[in-house]
């Protein structure tokens, strides 16, 4: 099923915005290290604090920088049930 390293990944900020370029870098740098797959926006990346918007944005960013490499499996979680839901 799963194997090997599945990072939860941090998301970056710039000026108070997810700082997609740097963390495009980080998915680059995260899989040329050799991690078997992705997790953007877990409770590591933000997710209680993100905006929709930026959630969705981060997974997207996510799956493009990835192309098809490595599984991404974007984080669900929340602070409150009914939002993670």
């Amino acid at each position: 099923m799963f194997k090997g390293s599945i990072p939860a990944l941090i998301t970056p900020f710039k000026d108070g915005k997810v700082d997609e370029k740097a963390f495009q870098a980080f998915v680059e740098w995260q899989i040329d290290e050799g991690s078997s797959g992705l997790v953007p926006v877990g409770t590591t990346g933000e997710s209680p604090t993100v905006s929709h918007e930026e959630h969705r944005r981060v997974v997207e960013l996510c799956i493009e920088a990835a192309a098809g490499r490595v599984p991404v499996m974007a984080g669900a979680g929340s602070n409150n049930t009914e939002e993670a839901m």
